[in-house]
Order: C-alpha cells, then sequence, then structure tokens
C-alpha cells in the first residue's frame, strides 16, 4: 500500500523540548505554591494534554488545573518555548519524505500557535503542508481530537495510506481510534513497552529508521 500522507507529533518526535516543558512546570508549581515532585513525575509532563496532568499531578479539579496551564505559560512562552532542540536526523526525515512526494502534517497537543513559532524558529516549517494543534483556550488537547482535525483538511481520506508517527502511547491510541497506523519512536520520551502496549504498527529507534519504514510501505 502506497502511503501518501504522513502525521507527525512535535514533543519528543521532532525535538526534544523536555528541559523547556518541565522548567514551565516547575515555575508553575512554585508559583502556586504547591511541592515540586520529582523528575520522573515532571517528565509525565511531556506528551499528553497539559491540563490533563496538572490534575493528575496535583489532585485538582478542572478549573484549577486550567490556571496551573495560565501560569505555565507565563514561562514557556517568554523563556520556556525555545528551551528546546531538533533531534539529529529530523531534518533529514524531513527533506527526504518531503521530495519522495508526500504529504506532511503535524498533529500536537501543544497549542497550534507555540507549534508554528517552533517549526519557523528551528526551520522545520517549510516541510509541513499543514501544522494542527491545540486551541489556546482548552479545546481540542486530546491527541484524537487533533488528529480528528487535521484529516478534515487532508486531501488524502483513505485512511491506509496514512500514518501518524510519534513517541508516547497517545499519538499511538489516537492514531488507532482514527483508524490509522502509527509508528513509534524509541529516541523520544515514551518506552518501547509503553508504545507496544498501546498497540503501536511498528518501532523506530532513528529518524532514518522511520523514512525507511514509510517508504517500505510506500513500494513494498
Amino acid at each position: 500500500m502506497e502511503i501518501s500522507t504522513v502525521l507527525f507529533d512535535l514533543d519528543g518526535t521532532l525535538t526534544d523540548s523536555g528541559s523547556g516543558i518541565i522548567n514551565s512546570v516547575k515555575y508553575a508549581l512554585k508559583k502556586a505554591g504547591r511541592e515540586i515532585p520529582p523528575e520522573d513525575e515532571l517528565r509525565k509532563f511531556i506528551g499528553p494534554p497539559l491540563q490533563e496532568q496538572f490534575m493528575k499531578c496535583c489532585e485538582i479539579e478542572e478549573k484549577e488545573a486550567a490556571e496551573m496551564v495560565g501560569l505555565y505559560r507565563e514561562y514557556y512562552q517568554e523563556k520556556g518555548i525555545f528551551d528546546n532542540w531538533v533531534y539529529e536526523g529530523v531534518m533529514e526525515m524531513l527533506k527526504t519524505l518531503k521530495e519522495a512526494g508526500l504529504t506532511i502534517v503535524m498533529a500536537t497537543s501543544k497549542p497550534e500557535k507555540f507549534a508554528k513559532m517552533i517549526a519557523e524558529h528551528f526551520g522545520f516549517a517549510k516541510y509541513f503542508d499543514l501544522i494542527g494543534g491545540a486551541c489556546m483556550n482548552g479545546a481540542r488537547t486530546k491527541k484524537q481530537e487533533v488528529i480528528q482535525y487535521v484529516l478534515g483538511q487532508c486531501e488524502e481520506k483513505d485512511l491506509e495510506k496514512i500514518r501518524m508517527v510519534g513517541d508516547r502511547c497517545y499519538d499511538i491510541e489516537g492514531a488507532n481510534r482514527e483508524g490509522i497506523r502509527a509508528i513509534g519512536v524509541l529516541y523520544g520520551y515514551g518506552s518501547k513497552e509503553e508504545l507496544e502496549e498501546a498497540g503501536a504498527d511498528g518501532l523506530a529507534e532513528t529518524p532514518e529508521e522511520v523514512v525507511r519504514m514509510i517508504l517500505n510501505g510506500m513500494h513494498p
């Protein structure tokens, strides 16, 4: 089956954004007078919707968690957003897939505004036909919702010709719920066990492996 369209997650798939996210979470917790948990707990903020993770981490309700997201963004939009770097091999991956004629789409739970700023700042926006993300008001934050949103704008309607690439269970599960096969990357923030349990169609240790898997899907 020839693959025509690839959806990419952002954090942990294209860029290593852990430091900026974790420092923003620490800022929000400190400003709210809350205890800062161990690093392992803070790493759980990389990938899922922020509001949900604040609810789990702080054992708080939706309204208070939304206020925590507001505090997070105070730091993130000033400092955290570019405390971030592109994984080795990602630029080559995007360039190769683009030159092969594929449609390249971003599907991230990060606010679309920030995703576009990051893509422009690091120079990979030019490879994307569409950058889709969450709304700043807290709408469309779940990965499945973002995937639905970008699929609605894609020319390709045959789901067999579309792949999702991501590093966390949210990427894999969101894609599977929409009938899309997904590739899990092992260089990000999700473990092999997490990705396999979520139902990843394949696992890639490097961006180069992602390219091989997608192009092999195009020319079996």
